[in-house]
């Protein structure tokens, strides 16, 4: 336990224009762009020749889902999306149902109150990703100011029910053509992120941001990887091979060639065949050598001459042995603990939505009090104040104030964008749905470079709907859209700060205690000689997953207003040695020489098949 006298906590700045900031856009933000459209198109379109377009609302519900879990393999991906739907139906059920049995605005605005709580609760311990709860709170909040009576909900959540189904169908269209589209994806991002950490190591400026950015992607490979538990395809063998490749270079940065990390992930992202790895300790004499070299004499010696090289205490390099069956022992022993981790259970959803109890009951007090206020300013549907404020609320104070930022920025400028579409949509029916597929595509094509640009077609597009059932005033729409948009922005942002996250201090220090057992743990596996292959890829991946967890829980905690400070030092000194232990498991399995007897030894990459 680190002996440094804590330093008072304080407020801390709040970002304006860093949160404006346009980042670089997402590998594949051309996917959710053109799945959006695909899946919104057909049914609008046909409701469009049926002149029933004011039914549109309700199939767009279900067309919105097909921007879920792109990142996921296409087995795990159908899973998802059936959730989603699900989840998506049950919403517009509760809305729809609400709508039909009263018109009391303040009764709505408190059933969708709870609704976004919930749905916040549930996408963030189940991990949805993004869009995470925003657009199933948009969905049901939207539905209940629509008027509605009890016989037309059937009807409607059919509507839903179908466009939700075609939007599975959209979501999984890819999976024939590129069948481990996603894992390639993440692999290929594990490697360059460990290529870019290498790249810093090798420099002298090794950073915590490049090593914590490596970290968190070699995980979220894993986690990618692991989402199927079934027996794993000889593609998705391959790629868990390249991911133990990216962990070698994490463990030994400076040994790492960051040009071969990079060539594999130019190579993985395609179609073609998966390069192949061979294994780090193996030598290259051969022609049919395809991994890392061992630099020596051309006569098996040791640079120094002192003998012929030994990598393990007491192996030989023999071409043979290590050339054949060698390889595929060690590559059979590398994937064993991967086996073991995808044979254990999920945890229960139930002890996820622990931990997020102040995050629930500041999405429900924030978007409650925000569709008051916007009630209580004459607005009619105030669904647009309790959207905003639900969408504002990340994993900290300091986030959730740029989140407001950007939200604020991008609905302003997307106002005007309506005002200047809107004469353009009211050309016609088959013009206003082409203006709202412009306005999908482009959310998703810009939302990966910064929210509020993302917003600046999302708020036309919301607009646009409104006009589906029959057009309104532009400026009765703009009004209220800008007022909205401040009182959900403002009241959420007060309702945060009001309801902090007071676990999150305690939260770091259960993240510290989980990363000291699991050291120790692997630790004790590494230095046991009898110790399996599964009990030691156990031990090291529930290390690795540790420390990933322990940044993210400590960077959350950082950004939460009035706590006690936080041990940044034992945090950091947590990491450094569970980095060392790390680096000790890799050696221990062999992929890296030992230091103690092979400490003049480098390696470089040889050409892959």
């Amino acid at each position: 336990m680190s002996s440094a006298t804590p330093t008072p906590a304080r407020v801390r700045r709040l970002p304006v224009v860093g949160a404006l900031r346009l980042g670089r856009p997402s590998d594949v933000w051309f996917k959710p762009a053109l799945s959006v459209v695909a899946a919104v198109a057909p049914p609008s379109l046909l409701l469009m020749t049926l002149g029933r377009l004011d039914l549109a609302p309700y199939t767009m519900a279900g067309s919105l889902c097909a921007l879920y879990a792109h990142n996921r393999p296409y087995a795990a991906r159908a899973k998802v999306l059936a959730r989603v739907i699900l989840g998506m139906l049950g919403g517009l059920a509760v809305a729809l149902v609400s709508a039909s049995l009263t018109r009391n605005a303040v009764v709505l605005v408190t059933v969708g109150a709870l609704l976004a709580a919930a749905q916040k609760a549930v996408c963030d311990a189940t991990r949805v990703g993004p869009p995470a709860h925003v657009i199933l709170t948009f969905v049901s909040s939207a539905a209940l100011f629509v008027p509605q009576t009890p016989g037309q909900v059937p009807g409607h959540l059919a509507l839903a029910a179908a466009a939700g189904a075609w939007a599975w169908l959209v979501g999984m269209a890819p999976a024939p053509l590129r069948p481990h589209g996603p894992e390639r994806r993440a692999t290929a991002q594990a490697l360059n992120a460990a290529a870019a950490y290498a790249e810093t190591a090798r420099g002298g400026e090794e950073g915590a941001g490049a090593r914590s950015a490596a970290y968190a992607a070699v995980h979220a490979a894993w986690q990618t990887l692991l989402a199927v538990r079934n027996r794993p395809s000889t593609t998705r063998r391959a790629l868990e091979r390249l991911v133990i490749r990216a962990e070698v270079a994490l463990a030994a940065p400076a040994d790492a060639d960051p040009a071969r990390l990079r060539s594999w992930a130019r190579a993985v992202r395609g179609t073609g065949r998966i390069p192949r790895t061979g294994d780090p300790r193996r030598e290259e004499d051969g022609p049919h050598s395809d991994g890392a070299v061992l630099r020596r004499g051309g006569d098996g010696s040791r640079p120094d001459g002192a003998g012929p090289c030994r990598t393990d205490g007491g192996a030989r390099l023999d071409d043979n042995s290590l050339r054949r069956d060698g390889d595929l022992l060690r590559e059979r022993d590398e994937l064993v603990g991967v086996a073991a981790e995808r044979a254990v259970a999920p945890r229960p959803l139930w002890s996820l939505l622990g931990p997020l109890a102040p995050v629930a009951v500041r999405s429900a007090l924030g978007c409650a009090l925000a569709g008051y206020v916007s009630l209580a300013l004459g607005a009619e549907r105030p669904y647009w104040a309790l959207v905003t404020a639900a969408s504002l609320y990340q994993a900290n104070i300091t986030l959730t104030w740029s989140r407001a930022v950007q939200r604020v920025v991008g609905n302003l400028v997307g106002v005007l964008l309506f005002a200047a579409v809107a004469p353009v949509a009211r050309l016609g029916p088959l013009a206003l749905v082409l203006c709202i597929l412009a306005c999908n595509f482009g959310a998703e094509a810009l939302i990966g470079r910064n929210y509020w640009l993302g917003s600046v077609c999302v708020t036309p597009l919301a607009l646009l709907v409104t006009e589906l059932p029959g057009y309104r005033p532009t400026g009765e729409l703009v009004t209220g859209r800008v007022v909205d948009t401040l009182v959900g922005a403002l009241v959420g942002f007060v309702a945060a700060v009001a309801v902090t996250n007071r676990r999150a201090g305690r939260r770091v220090e259960r993240a510290l205690t989980t990363v000291d057992r699991a050291r120790e743990r692997a630790a004790r596996v590494a230095a046991d000689p009898s110790s399996t292959p599964a009990a030691l890829e156990a031990a090291r991946r529930g290390l690795a997953a540790a420390v990933v967890d322990l940044r993210a829980t400590a960077d959350a905690a950082a950004g939460e207003w009035w706590q006690r400070a936080l041990p940044q030092e034992r945090v950091v000194l947590a990491e450094q040695a569970a980095h060392r232990t790390l680096a000790a498991t890799v050696r221990r399995r062999g992929l890296l020489p030992d230091p103690g007897t092979t400490s003049t030894y480098t390696y470089t990459e040889g050409a892959s098949p």
